[in-house]
C-alpha cells in the first residue's frame, strides 16, 4: 500500500486558538477572503495543489459550513489568488472547533511560506467566529504541508493503530522531534532515527 493509500488520513489538534501570532505578509501579498468571481481561482490552485478536478460548486459552495468570508486567499501584487485555506466547521468536532479545509498553493509559489499565511488567515478568522480551537485532516505525502502544520502548533492525535508508525515515519522525513497524542490520550514524543 503506497502512503497516498492509507485508510484514514491523519488528524490533527491547535487546542488554544487564542494565542495565534498576528499575520504580517511579506511585501508583494496580500490577504483577503473569497470575492464574487473567485471561484475559478480556487479551483485552479486545489486542481494544481492536489491533482484532479475540484469544482468549486460541488466541494465548498454546497457544503453547509460555507461563507465567502470563511475561504481565504494570499494574493500576489496584482490580487491574484495564489494560496487558499478555508476556515469549516464539522459538527463532530464540538461547537467549539472550527476545521481548517482545503488548503493548498499554487506549485509555482511552493517554499514561499504562503501554506502558512494562508492557513493562519484561515485560523484568526475562526477565532474571531468565536471558535477556541481547531483541527485538520492531512496526508503523509503532503510534507511541506504538515511541517507548516507542526509550525501552526498543531499537534498529531493518532486516531488508528496505524497512525503511530506514519508519525514516525513523518519524524524521520523532516529529521524533527514530533510530539503526538497516542491511542490511549497519552503524549509522546517522537524522535527522528537516523
Amino acid at each position: 500500500m503506497s502512503e497516498q493509500q492509507h485508510s484514514s488520513q491523519l488528524f490533527m489538534v491547535r487546542e488554544d486558538i487564542s494565542t495565534l501570532p498576528a499575520l504580517t505578509l511579506p511585501a508583494g501579498y496580500g490577504v483577503r477572503s473569497l470575492q464574487p468571481g473567485d471561484e475559478k481561482a480556487w479551483e485552479h490552485i486545489i486542481n494544481d495543489s492536489f491533482g484532479g478536478n475540484h469544482p468549486f460548486d460541488r466541494e465548498m459552495a454546497s457544503d453547509e459550513p460555507y461563507t465567502p468570508e470563511r475561504v481565504w486567499f494570499i494574493t500576489d501584487e496584482q490580487d491574484v489568488p495564489i494560496a487558499t485555506a478555508s476556515a469549516w466547521f464539522r459538527p463532530q468536532f464540538g461547537e467549539s472547533t472550527g476545521y481548517l479545509h482545503m488548503v493548498g498553493l499554487l506549485q509555482s509559489q511552493g517554499g514561499k511560506k504562503l501554506g502558512l499565511y494562508v492557513s493562519l488567515a484561515a485560523l484568526l478568522h475562526m477565532a474571531r467566529e468565536g471558535f477556541t480551537r481547531a483541527v485538520l485532516n492531512t496526508d503523509d505525502y503532503r510534507i511541506p504541508a504538515v511541517k507548516t502544520y507542526l509550525n501552526l502548533g498543531f499537534v498529531p492525535v493518532c486516531t488508528d493503530s496505524g497512525h503511530h508508525a506514519r508519525w514516525q515515519a513523518l519524524a524521520n522525513k523532516l529529521n524533527c522531534s514530533i510530539d503526538v497524542i497516542q491511542l490511549d490520550g497519552t503524549p509522546l514524543v517522537l524522535e527522528p532515527h537516523s
